[in-house]
């Protein structure tokens, strides 16, 4: 993430997705199945803050009035536990008891028929800690701004139930971080790219993130220092060097003027440079309310390093010992590390970090790379810390202005989110660079309502997606419909599928490459295509337990609420319609 420091990664190595067995199975349309969608979007609901404590009161509103009778139903996954009839445009709900749940709130209207009119749903997360369900956003510039614009900016990410807040390049200097001094911070200062950043938006920042249950994290390197650290106190014997006779630190060049200095390298592991920087974090927490420390590096240097005393060092074992280190300093803060492509992950995820973040880069590059890296995470710190990744979308696209491509998105998402993580790419604008200032790339109006879905998804049904089971290898099953269904590893041209088995149910996800240009997550060049929407498809699925119910739920469809499917078994075959399915449909079997 820092600066353009990841132009130069391409020596980065990783091993791929080891191949897993797959299954290819034919399917067929069947004209006899479920109605189409009923959705309406009639309103746009939204609720005051990001996220909740149990028992908090939660706030609604609606964009419009309603002038028909209808009725607000509250769900956890496919149970309702309340209902009560609409009136007015704002109206409250004590959110329950349970800790770390997700829930969905829509608006109904029963018809005549006996079927449903939906006219708007929402997600609400009931969780007292963040990090167990990271929804992680960023904040990129920090100029003189009113608290009308960044009350602006709140609202729009609390609507996504961002929940986090990365700080990104708000500091004065990577050893320094708080210009001036605690009881006097200077009130405005040039960043590394010499932007002039005010004292009192980032703190207003922090303030509103707060007021919406956000927490609000510092960025900074874990081992920067600029050209003028000396003067500062930095000591030569902390830095790295390329020689064991300690004569050239490790440097990495910026181009003059846009970036007011080069960024020197300190060996992480050195204690009294863990001492230097927990001091100098203690004036950024006595002047601003952070509520925690962004950790970045910028991977694996590509060469041999050393400490002042001769000794090679080996970065990526380094980093335990810093993270314990200001865990140790501030035992109330939150730490978060980057584990650049992965760099060091095996170290990090150990430590005391709360949750795990990969910044993802080439050779990384196809679908199936999303999933290894959440899975591998998942393994590393044995399913007790759930992931998010930065993973930068249209990314050659970005060199110039127009607007992000909404089929990469999606499908880049469904994968994130279906294999149980959250995708770092919200903030003042949507994220295609690792330099975060960068908003070449505009949401189109279709994006940003699909986002919108795909958020509440996430957040409705977390407790199937981030809260632990176990995986299994689909067995999914339909008549020729000129696609196939294969289990993951996806490919080009078919259905997808996964599983996981949570508690009593079994929850298979199928993304849609029918008809993908690309298996490339990061759709470079915005080329993706939009997928073809198959309807009242019949599947054949085999489970070896007896199935009592069967719903499915889609961020393309139905508001993302829940669905009743009817089936029938034969043997240990279950079979059952299929509504419909553009990006990603969840099927859950109990």
């Amino acid at each position: 993430m820092l600066l353009m420091l990841r132009f130069k990664r391409t020596f980065f190595t990783m091993l791929l997705l080891s191949g897993m067995a797959f299954a290819f199975y034919s399917c067929k349309k069947n004209d006899t199945g479920p109605p189409p969608d009923p959705t309406v979007s009639a309103v746009k609901i939204s609720t005051d803050k990001a996220c909740y404590s149990p028992g908090e009161v939660v706030i609604f509103t609606i964009d419009k009035s309603i002038p028909e009778t209808v009725k607000v139903r509250y769900r956890h996954l496919d149970e309702v536990i309340g209902e009560t009839t609409l009136s007015g445009t704002s109206w409250n709900w004590t959110a329950p008891a349970d800790d770390f749940k997700g829930y969905m709130a829509d608006i109904y209207k029963s018809n005549n028929d006996g079927t449903e009119q939906l006219y708007g749903s929402i997600a609400v997360d009931v969780s007292s800690d963040w990090t167990r369900f990271p929804r992680y956003g960023f904040l990129s510039k920090f100029p003189e701004l009113t608290e009308t614009p960044i009350n602006y900016v709140i609202s729009d990410l609390a609507r996504y139930h961002i929940n986090g807040l990365q700080f990104y390049d708000w500091h004065y200097a990577h050893h320094k971080p708080l210009a001036g001094t605690p009881s006097n911070p200077d009130q405005i200062w040039k960043d590394i790219a010499n932007r002039n950043t005010y004292f009192n938006t980032v703190k207003s920042y922090i303030s509103a993130a707060h007021a919406s249950n956000m927490k609000a994290m510092f960025y900074n390197l874990a081992y920067g220092a600029l050209n003028n650290a000396a003067a500062d106190g930095v000591l030569d014997q902390w830095y790295m060097f390329t020689d064991a006779s300690h004569t050239n630190k490790e440097v990495f060049e910026l181009p003059a003027p846009m970036f007011k200095s080069n960024i020197w390298f300190l060996d992480p592991s050195n204690t009294g440079w863990q001492q230097y920087i927990a001091a100098q974090n203690e004036d950024v927490y006595q002047a601003l309310d952070f509520d925690g420390y962004h950790i970045d590096q910028v991977g694996d240097r590509g060469r041999t390093l050393y400490n002042y005393s001769g000794q090679v060092i080996n970065l990526k074992e380094t980093f335990g010992s810093f993270i314990d280190a200001m865990k140790s300093a501030y035992p109330d803060k939150y730490h978060v590390f980057n584990a650049v492509n992965q760099y060091g992950q095996q170290y990090i995820a150990p430590a005391p970090v709360d949750f795990l973040y990969t910044e993802v880069w080439g050779p990384n590059d196809g679908f199936a790379d999303l999933a290894s890296i959440i899975k591998d995470n998942n393994d590393y710190c044995g399913n007790t810390k759930n992931t998010v990744l930065a993973a930068y979308m249209n990314y050659n696209l970005a060199n110039s202005a127009g607007f992000f491509n909404t089929p990469g998105v999606l499908l880049t998402n469904a994968v994130i989110f279906s294999f149980g993580g959250s995708h770092l790419e919200l903030g003042e604008h949507m994220l295609a660079k690792e330099y975060f200032p960068n908003n070449n790339l505009q949401m189109p109006g279709e994006l940003r309502d699909a986002m919108i879905s795909y958020y509440d998804f996430m957040v409705a049904y977390e407790n199937l997606l981030r809260d632990g089971g176990t995986e299994f290898t689909p067995d999914i099953s339909c008549a020729d419909y000129q696609f196939t269904i294969n289990a993951w590893p996806p490919q080009a041209g078919n259905i997808s599928a996964s599983g996981r088995e949570v508690g009593n149910s079994q929850v298979y996800h199928l993304i849609n490459f029918a008809n993908a240009t690309s298996m490339n997550w990061r759709d470079n060049s915005g080329t993706q295509a939009v997928p073809g929407t198959f309807k009242n498809v019949k599947l054949t699925i085999r489970s070896n337990k007896a199935v009592t119910k069967i719903w499915m739920a889609s961020p393309d469809a139905f508001n993302g609420t829940p669905v009743n499917l009817e089936f029938t078994t034969s043997g240990d075959k279950v079979t059952f319609f299929l509504p419909q399915l553009k990006y990603w449909d969840m099927i859950v079997i109990s």
